[in-house]
């Protein structure tokens, strides 16, 4: 007599469904975070459905997405378009972001459970190598930097924190990368990292606290000093590519 063994049923975790209007707007936005679209620019609906071969309806559907979002608003008879940079909420935002960060720091030196040590040893692969070993890829470089502040977050070992870090981070994405124009700022970003990073390693809670506010308050500075043209050159830059 033959035993038949049953296994244990096994449920697929079934991918999360994607609308063409989620893919549109994943674009658009990409689009104005790489500033192939700039404020003040202006474009149709029907613009936008040929150039991504859609119908207008999941254009229209992302469009009034973004518009929630604060980043296009509807004119009246004639399309829609980019709205200005709210230098403001940008201001606002970094203040909330130097409050995740510093207390993930001081939370990171605590010696607490919670912290995930897998992530800093990432970053410090990244960012604690020699002078020679570091890039000088702009573009990398700027998507490494906004990766160490989130696994910075993310280590201390709160999931609210982290989530809400990466929230302030996806609204000021747009006016971080023209943060990494000059070299002289992935130079520094280096240095201040790795300083970070070793404060870190040694415990030093205040001290790491520091510089991450004063990291953090030198790129605040940056942005204020952004201006239309510095977009407009940044689009040049990337539509060059």
């Amino acid at each position: 007599m033959h035993t038949i063994i049953r296994r244990p049923h096994q449920a697929l975790t079934p991918a999360p469904y994607r609308s063409r209007a989620d893919d549109v707007y994943e674009q658009l936005k990409l689009d104005i975070a790489q500033f192939k679209l700039v404020p003040g620019d202006r474009f149709t609906e029907n613009e936008i459905s040929e150039r991504l071969g859609v119908s207008r309806t999941p254009v229209r559907q992302a469009l009034t997405r973004l518009q929630h979002e604060g980043y296009v608003e509807v004119l009246f008879r004639s399309g829609w378009r980019v709205l200005p940079f709210d230098f403001e909420q940008f201001e606002q935002l970094y203040d909330l972001r130097m409050v995740l960060e510093t207390t993930a720091a001081q939370r990171l030196c605590a010696g607490s459970e919670r912290v995930d040590r897998a992530l800093l040893d990432e970053l410090v692969a990244i960012w604690l190598v020699p002078a020679a070993q570091r890039s000088s890829d702009m573009a990398r470089v700027s998507a490494w930097d906004e990766a160490f502040h989130c696994k910075l977050v993310a280590a201390a070992g709160n999931a609210e924190m982290a989530r809400v870090h990466r929230d302030v981070t996806a609204r000021i994405r747009i006016i971080r990368r023209l943060d990494f124009t000059k070299q002289a700022r992935i130079d520094a970003t280096y240095d201040e990292h790795g300083k970070i990073l070793k404060a870190i390693q040694r415990k030093r809670g205040e001290q790491a606290a520091m510089l991450l506010r004063a990291h953090i308050e030198t790129s605040q500075a940056e942005v204020r000093k952004i201006t239309l043209h510095q977009v407009h050159l940044a689009r040049q830059g990337s539509l060059a590519k």
